[in-house]
């Protein structure tokens, strides 16, 4: 039987060539006011999930790490 991916999933990680897991950064999207422009700019950064995560995360994309 064919496993499906979880759209969640599939809409917040991207998998690196090398089998890291790429992520944006959260809280970016309203409010921006109300937050300091060091918080804002610190934002734009992405991130890598640690490595004890990346088993969850190939779980949901079971597809995507290959």
């Amino acid at each position: 039987m064919k496993m499906k991916t979880k759209k969640a999933a599939a809409k917040r990680f991207k998998f690196t060539a090398t089998g890291l897991v790429k992520f944006k950064r959260t809280n970016k999207r309203h409010n921006l006011g109300s937050k300091s422009a060091k918080r804002v700019l610190q934002l734009r950064k992405g991130g890598y999930v640690f490595e004890g995560d990346i088993k969850h995360v190939e779980k949901c994309m079971p597809y995507g790490s290959k």
